[in-house]
């Protein structure tokens, strides 16, 4: 058909050539060349589209086939020998590309053994006292599908719970305080050493680093420091296991035992040491000392009352002795606190004596 036409309209372009005016045929020959034109673009078109495939439908998608099975309480070994972890999931897989015959593997245990497994990887290496952050670690290494070691099928696992049997979490809390217990006291004995060596060092090494660290202990007191020199002297010797250096003999014994004559039994005619001085005292020197530390000198009354309480103590158990020391001492005469007799002795009438 279209060859017709180009045809026919070439004949009438010559005759309009030959027979018609100019303007005439110039406006034909103008109207076929778009005739022309249109009509290639429009068979160009058809080839084109001709020339395209159109793409072959696709098979719809067959479903995954996906079965699962519940694990309920299956103990899976830790870090530490004897405390497992008591592991629950539920177990999904896919069949692969491989097809098993079903009726010769069972593919519910391939995919129970293939989770058992990559759970135990996670879990053998891992402290059970942390079993709720083993847990959330385990759910993701166990959230993808993946194919087990016979490539028969992928499997994954959901809902995975991890924890500890009561005994083994109760155990594990007893050894947490115990260790926890032991720290502090290994810190409470360094600390103790330390402190000790500190004062048998620094502060104990002699009389005079005793003295300087007491008056920093009372903010520069110098006449308290000063009274405290034989009292420092006798600790500084006792904690180096040796004797009162002679400078400060004279000190230990105090102020009232000379007045006693206690201090002449120190030195012998020659001026030399005739015996030590805690060997030369009497259990009463040794009270008078102890007063003396309580700042309980000569004329207080508390003084008094403390001597007769303590010689009555001592005669009650069988010091009888030392107890008359102590009164002749100390001038406390009067009843003894512990004495059984009524010191105030009643009337005839009930009454005391008026």
């Amino acid at each position: 058909m279209t060859v017709y036409l180009v045809v026919f309209c070439g004949l009438l372009l010559v005759a309009l050539i030959f027979f018609a005016p100019q303007p005439l045929w110039l406006g034909f020959l103008l109207l076929v060349l778009l005739t022309a034109l249109w009509l290639g673009v429009e068979k160009w078109g058809r080839r084109s589209e001709e020339a395209v495939p159109y793409p072959a439908p696709q098979p719809p998608d067959m479903p995954v086939e996906r079965r699962e099975h519940r694990l309920a309480e299956v103990a899976l070994p830790s870090a530490w020998e004897d405390y497992d972890f008591v592991f629950s999931a539920t177990v999904r897989w896919s069949p692969s590309g491989v097809r098993a015959d079903e009726s010769l593997v069972n593919i519910e245990a391939l995919a129970v053994d293939a989770i058992l497994e990559r759970a135990r990887r996670v879990t053998e290496g891992k402290l059970p006292g942390r079993a709720s952050l083993v847990q959330h670690e385990l759910s993701g290494a166990l959230g993808w599908m993946e194919p087990d070691g016979t490539g028969c099928l992928r499997a994954m696992a959901e809902s995975v719970t991890l924890t500890l049997s009561e005994e083994d979490r109760n155990r594990l809390a007893k050894l947490a305080s115990a260790r926890k217990e032991n720290t502090v006291w290994e810190h409470e004995m360094r600390y103790e050493q330390s402190r000790r060596a500190y004062l048998s060092e620094n502060v104990l090494k002699d009389t005079g680093s005793a003295v300087v660290w007491w008056l920093a202990k009372n903010d520069d007191h110098v006449e308290k420091t000063v009274k405290d020199i034989g009292l420092l002297a006798q600790l500084s010797s006792a904690a180096n296991n040796a004797r009162v250096p002679e400078q400060f003999q004279h000190l230990v014994l105090g102020p009232a035992i000379g007045e006693w004559g206690a201090t002449s039994a120190v030195y012998a005619g020659n001026g030399e040491t005739a015996a030590s001085p805690l060997a030369s005292q009497t259990p009463a020197d040794h009270f008078d000392a102890f007063l003396e530390t309580m700042d309980l000198r000569e004329g207080n009354p508390e003084r008094v009352l403390l001597a007769r309480q303590v010689a009555d103590v001592l005669r009650k158990h069988g010091r009888q002795e030392i107890a008359d020391d102590l009164d002749r001492r100390f001038d406390a005469p009067g009843p003894s606190l512990f004495d059984d007799s009524d010191p105030f002795p009643s009337e005839p009438d009930g009454e005391p004596g008026q």
